[in-house]
């Protein structure tokens, strides 16, 4: 039996890697990831020489039928994103979906857990994390709007993303919808520049752009109070 690994890979500091996911990337047969050269440095960092095939979004059909076939030759492929847990805000849920479809029980599907940027982000937050809502990136344009109404009026710690191109315009939103509403927004994980801003949206604006406004941001929402 074939098996198809989903390999957690850090986020941004390269330490932050399980001893398991190293010896599953050392072991399998092959290793499909979304940027072929991202993975590379990874690799290297722990010397593990394996053959690489890119997998994201825009992979052909041609490829994912390849994927396929050796799965069904008896291959075990590892699966692994440019940062953090596959299939969490990225096309490896689409594989996977994929795999139990073709193959049903016949292909196992192991989880190899490691770094992810939400969760993270909720474990400095000091907000309640009992209960939490994932909400991914918002929509680019369309839904924006909603998107963030919404968010400031669930009764859970809400947790999303943003990129640099529109962290300022996520905070002017939630500043609006939610002017006294204490936020987290951490940028940088792990990295060399990390840092984490609290209070409300109009305060972590301003740290940020005091600061940087570059980089990678997961915004973490308190509840709202009922």
């Amino acid at each position: 039996m074939s098996h198809l690994f989903i390999v957690a890979t850090p986020i941004g500091n390269l330490e932050d890697i399980s001893f398991r996911a190293v010896r599953i990337l050392q072991e399998a047969d092959l290793i499909l990831c979304e940027d072929t050269r991202v993975t590379k440095k990874l690799l290297d960092r722990y010397d593990i020489k394996k053959p690489l095939q890119s997998y994201h979004q825009h992979s052909k059909l041609a490829k994912i039928e390849r994927i396929m076939d050796m799965l069904a030759e008896g291959k075990n492929l590892a699966l692994v994103s440019d940062a953090g847990t596959p299939g969490i805000s990225d096309p490896g849920g689409l594989l996977v979906e994929a795999v139990v479809k073709r193959f049903g029980d016949e292909v196992t599907i192991v989880p190899i857990p490691g770094a992810n940027a939400a969760l993270a982000a909720l474990s400095v937050s000091g907000f309640p994390t009992d209960r939490f809502i994932f909400l991914g990136f918002p929509p680019h344009k369309k839904g924006r709007k909603t998107f963030f109404e919404e968010a400031v009026i669930m009764r859970e710690t809400a947790v999303l993303y943003e990129s640099k191109h529109r962290i300022e315009k996520a905070l002017t939103a939630l500043a609006e919808y939610a002017k006294e509403r204490r936020i987290v927004v951490a940028r940088e994980l792990t990295k060399q520049f990390e840092t984490v801003y609290r209070g409300t949206p109009g305060e972590c604006l301003a740290g940020l752009k005091a600061d940087d406004m570059r980089g990678e941001f997961v915004i973490v929402i308190s509840p709202a109070k009922v």
